[in-house]
Formats: structure tokens, C-alpha cells, sequence
């Protein structure tokens, strides 16, 4: 008897398994054609990097020293990236500032 209840839960549990992981693929299918989602797919990467930028300089002492590492980053990024349309080169180059002038140059 008790194999049966371990048979019938190991099947309840791969039905309930397999339904989860295919109900996304069935939910995205039809909007994959809306207006709505390709406005979303162009504009929300820009809109998330802002909201990123100001979440990360909002304390930002701008009188003080270390605030030149991160404005020489975030200028860095921003003109690489406005110069070469090459988001990979502006991030790398950009950290690599950060990370140049926030250890070596203005330590605390």
C-alpha cells in the first residue's frame, strides 16, 4: 500500500514540475506580439541605468575627495559609450577608472 501513495506522489510531483516550468513559455506566447512589451524591451535598459546611477550617487559627498572616482567613472562610461556605441568597452573602462582612482589614488 505504501508504494502505491510513493508511486502517485512522485507522479503528482513531476506533473506539478513540469507544469510550472512550461507555464512561462505558455503565458509568454501571446506577448511576444504585443505593442506594449516591444516599447517596454526598447526603452526599460536605459530607464533601469538611470534608476541604477542615481541609486548608487545619491550619497555621493560631492565636496569631498572620494566623490572623483566615481564622477571620473561615471564620465568615463558615459563619453566612451556616447563616442563608440560599445556598452562592454564603456563598463570595463569605466570600472577600471573607478577601480584605478578609488584604490590608488584616493584612499582613506
Amino acid at each position: 500500500m505504501s508504494d502505491t501513495y510513493a508511486v502517485v506522489a512522485v507522479l503528482v510531483t513531476a506533473a506539478v514540475t513540469w507544469s510550472l516550468r512550461a507555464l512561462p513559455f505558455a503565458a509568454l506566447a501571446p506577448l511576444r506580439a504585443s505593442a506594449t512589451v516591444r516599447y517596454l524591451s526598447v526603452r526599460m535598459p536605459a530607464g533601469v541605468m538611470v534608476i541604477l546611477v542615481v541609486y548608487c550617487l545619491r550619497d555621493l559627498p560631492l565636496t569631498e575627495s572620494r566623490a572623483v572616482a566615481p564622477l571620473a567613472a561615471l564620465a568615463v562610461t558615459v563619453g566612451l559609450h556616447l563616442w563608440l556605441r560599445n556598452a562592454l568597452l564603456s563598463i570595463l573602462a569605466g570600472t577600471a577608472v573607478h577601480v584605478a582612482l578609488a584604490s590608488a589614488v584616493f584612499t582613506h
